[in-house]
């Protein structure tokens, strides 16, 4: 099976007509069965908000949902504060706040953005068996965006690794010219689950450190030859993993949503319990 989804639900006009307005969630579910949330990178949501998610959306509906910023290290804490009380205490309002996604199935997976400093060294190799301690039974998929971790003298170990862990190794494409780039390697270590998070390819504004630096960096627009490129990807990873989930976040531009359902058109794919589209008026 193969699904595809955005990052966020909001910002996608190409849904909605190009409407000047937010897209609300429940215009959203009737193109894509699955949505990233990144809020919770910044914030835990309270149970009550995730509970009107589940309410403006098809049963069958998941959510992807980015873990928050303590639990990734983007503190920069040191080693020795890597499970203080405030880190711990994330990981358990974390827990709380996704019972109820877990006790009707829409929980895809929780996703582990590591910052580019988080290289594989061995306090964050043990850092990710703590994280599996800590989130319990709880679906882990992790995207490392330093090299180091892709080296060819550890690549093979690194997902042998997060297969023990039972964690899923999320493929990137994004520029791999800057000195943060990561290369797409497209290992499946779950064999339930695969994904991958198309970042688009401006290495100009991937290497921004302005101030405008999210605006840029996923200003991106995928080719049809790009396109085509990642249709033939997901036969290849659909012969390893029940799910095959693509991801797109090149949306600086708006182009997330043109560029995923196009990659939906050439797989020839229908996506079943999908919300009902909303009809615009004559």
């Amino acid at each position: 099976m193969i699904t595809i989804g955005l990052t966020t639900w909001t910002d996608h006009p190409a849904l909605i007509q190009q409407e000047e307005r937010k897209v609300e969630l429940t215009e959203y579910a009737g193109y894509f069965p699955v949505v990233e949330v990144d809020t919770s990178f910044y914030g835990i949501p309270r149970i009550t908000t995730v509970e009107n998610w589940q309410k403006a959306v098809p049963e069958k509906f998941q959510f992807i949902l980015k873990a928050n910023q303590l639990m990734t290290l983007h503190d920069a804490a040191d080693v020795d504060d890597y499970l203080s009380d405030e880190h711990r205490l994330a990981f358990t309002e974390f827990r709380k706040m996704v019972r109820p996604l877990v006790k009707r199935q829409q929980l895809k997976t929780i996703l582990f953005q590591f910052p580019p400093y988080f290289n594989c060294v061995t306090e964050n190799i043990r850092y990710l068996r703590d994280v599996r301690v800590l989130m319990g039974d709880l679906p882990i998929a992790v995207e490392f965006r330093n090299a180091s971790w892709y080296d060819p003298a550890v690549r093979d170990e690194t997902m042998l690794y997060l297969k023990k862990l039972k964690m899923t190794h999320v493929s990137v494409d994004e520029p791999r010219t800057v000195q943060n780039g990561v290369p797409l390697v497209a290992t499946v270590t779950n064999p339930q689950l695969a994904i991958v998070r198309l970042h688009g390819q401006n290495a100009k504004g991937w290497a921004e450190k302005g101030p405008n630096w999210r605006k840029t960096r996923t200003l991106y627009k995928y080719s049809e030859a790009e396109l085509q490129a990642f249709a033939q990807l997901a036969h290849k990873l659909e012969t390893q993993a029940d799910e095959v989930c693509f991801i797109f976040n090149n949306n600086s531009g708006k182009d997330a949503a043109g560029n995923a359902l196009r990659l939906k058109e050439i797989l020839g794919i229908n996506f079943e319990g999908l919300g009902p589209l909303q009809l615009g008026l004559f």
